[in-house]
């Protein structure tokens, strides 16, 4: 249906003759006639009817009547909305599930801040896969933990490894340690599996988890002890404090950048100063 016939068709409503119809929409009148043909046409009905020598809406003229406007602003808003949107800053940003309890919530208020009109699109993923998305242009941000050996990512905080059980289980210094820890790729996994087996601890693996949800929820059930970063301890498990057990190294948590990418509305420079910003906020 064509809007513009419809925007006249109202001003018929409001006014009650195509003269002033045609004053309203700044057309002849015979082209508003036209367009009222056409609109009788594209519906197959009369929308209009003489009574005596005025033109009168018909019973299908009052019945679109009844919509004609509704339609018309449900188009200026769908306009105006559209237009809002298309002066957003959309950018797309990634974390391991381990961090968007606490890293992830600062950084997006950061964003938020430097970046007036902001579309944040959200996701969470291993990083690895976070790292292969960003090199592919997927993402436009990531804040990943960095390797021991890299300067690779902009610093946002540092984060030991803790040893964390539900604070209904009974840990002995002496029993056969169940634990739940993450994938193979993660420092933890390897600084714990190593650490207890040179301190000849005995120990089974309840489960190599892919994210910190499904880790803590073995810990809260009392099936396993986990090991996790400081930073992603956000649901009140207990640091276990035993001195036999293997030490956990501390992580460099960081914000990567795909400054290689054309498209990437976030610039080296924002993200450096969110970086710094972080940082600071971290040592008030």
């Amino acid at each position: 249906m064509d809007l513009d016939a419809l925007r006249t068709f109202c001003a018929f409503v409001d006014t009650g003759s195509f003269t002033r119809a045609a004053q309203q929409v700044c057309r002849t009148q015979s082209a508003v006639s036209m367009q009222m043909k056409k609109l009788e046409q594209e519906l197959g009905n009369q929308l209009f009817v003489k009574q005596g020598r005025q033109l009168v809406l018909s019973t299908s003229g009052i019945h679109l009547a009844s919509y004609a406007k509704q339609l018309l602003a449900l188009h200026g808003e769908a306009y105006k909305q559209l237009k809002t949107a298309s002066g957003q800053t959309r950018v797309r940003l990634a974390c391991p599930d381990d961090y968007a309890g606490t890293v992830l919530v600062k950084v997006v208020a950061l964003l938020h801040k430097h970046i007036p009109h902001l579309d944040l699109q959200v996701s969470c993923a291993p990083t690895n896969q976070l790292k292969a998305q960003l090199d592919q242009g997927l993402l436009d941000m990531v804040i990943a933990t960095r390797s021991p050996s890299s300067e690779e990512g902009y610093f946002l905080q540092a984060s030991k490894g803790v040893w964390v059980k539900s604070p209904k289980f009974n840990y002995q210094p002496d029993m056969t340690l169940p634990i739940a820890i993450f994938q193979r790729d993660c420092k933890f996994h390897q600084a714990a599996v190593e650490g207890l087996l040179k301190a000849e601890r005995q120990f089974n693996i309840i489960a190599c988890c892919g994210s910190v949800s499904a880790l803590t929820a073995l810990v809260q059930a009392n099936l396993a002890v986990g090991v996790m970063a400081e930073v992603s301890n956000t649901n009140g498990l207990m640091v276990i404090n035993d001195p036999a057990l293997p030490p956990l190294p501390v992580i460099d948590i960081v914000l990567l950048h795909a400054d290689h990418a054309p498209h990437n509305p976030i610039k080296r420079e924002l993200v450096k100063l969110i970086a710094q910003d972080y940082s600071l906020n971290m040592s008030i």
